[in-house]
């Protein structure tokens, strides 16, 4: 797969998004030799049930938990957009950020969440639909166009993605085989402590998931994304 990119650009809305929808495709491609740059829309400060903890408290383990996971999978480079957890709205100022982190980074192959309502209401939260909408709409036009955010020239020139993957659970357009990153991803979920309590069943249910998508390509395990080619 990455014999057709040098750079990749990972943008979901939590700490931890990148983990369960695509860890297993990022190791690869960071095996693979491409170069991947992880952006996370929200500082996840509201992503816990105990009272005893604060949201300035929260958000720090998050960031750390959010790095350590990268650090897992070989991604170094991790950029955190710091909107509050829950309240992802499509405004200017977002469309902006992500604009600037695709102009600053310049990747060819840009991987993120599903902009559409699922019957899975886990992977289509709020924050998520809202994230892979604004992620589009900043891979086309406002990436592209040097009109777009002049505020951004000349530091940020235009850039062109040649393609996105929008993470998919129903009827997916690409399956990835992550059979022999399946345990690197798991290590990866596991450095986020504060989001998975009970290892155990998140694994089995990891496992489960995988195991269901590569099924129809004869993989042991996979990821599932919906292939975007944009013309040249």
């Amino acid at each position: 797969m990455s014999h057709r990119f040098e750079r990749v650009m990972v943008v979901t809305a939590h700490p931890d998004d990148a983990e369960f929808g695509a860890a297993g495709t990022i190791a690869k491609l960071v095996q693979e030799g491409c170069e991947v740059t992880y952006v996370i829309v929200t500082n996840g400060n509201k992503g816990s049930n105990d009272r005893h903890v604060t949201p300035e408290r929260l958000a720090e383990t998050r960031v750390t938990e959010q790095r350590q996971a990268a650090r897992t999978l070989g991604v170094e480079r991790v950029e955190f957009l710091g909107y509050p957890d829950g309240e992802v709205e499509d405004t200017r100022a977002l469309r902006c950020d992500v604009t600037r982190q695709i102009r600053r980074w310049r990747p060819d192959l840009l991987i993120t969440q599903n902009p559409q309502r699922t019957y899975n209401l886990y992977v289509s939260h709020r924050d998520h639909r809202v994230t892979g909408g604004v992620v589009l709409d900043c891979v086309y036009p406002l990436a592209r166009d040097y009109m777009a955010f002049p505020e951004l020239m000349p530091e940020y020139e235009p850039h062109k993605v040649r393609e996105v993957h929008v993470m998919q659970w129903e009827n997916p357009q690409l399956v990835v085989d992550i059979t022999d990153t399946l345990e690197l991803k798991l290590k990866a979920l596991g450095c986020h402590a504060s989001q998975v309590g009970d290892f155990a069943a998140v694994e089995r249910r990891v496992r489960e998931r995988a195991a269901e998508l590569g099924q129809s390509r004869g993989y042991a395990y996979a990821e599932a994304f919906d292939r975007i080619v944009m013309p040249r």
